[in-house]
């Protein structure tokens, strides 16, 4: 199993509507509104690299609302 976090930048007043959606995301397993450089931080998995991917891609970025996502890959 592969696992990420996504941080994501909303517009504004669209990350609690953003992270319910989130939630029902096949593939997300966490996400909460966060204070910082980002609104949104999600914890997201699948088998491979490339699910990631679809998950942010076709998933994440689809949301509306939602703007630039920075993705960290668990190492450990």
């Amino acid at each position: 199993m592969v696992r990420a976090y996504i941080a994501i930048i909303t517009g504004a007043g669209a990350s609690e509507d953003a992270v319910a959606t989130f939630r029902d995301l096949s593939g997300v397993t966490e996400a909460h509104v966060v204070s910082g450089d980002f609104d949104v931080v999600a914890e997201i998995e699948g088998e491979t690299v490339r699910d990631l991917q679809k998950i942010v891609t076709g998933g994440i970025h689809e949301v509306e609302g939602v703007g630039t996502t920075r993705t960290y890959i668990h190492l450990d």
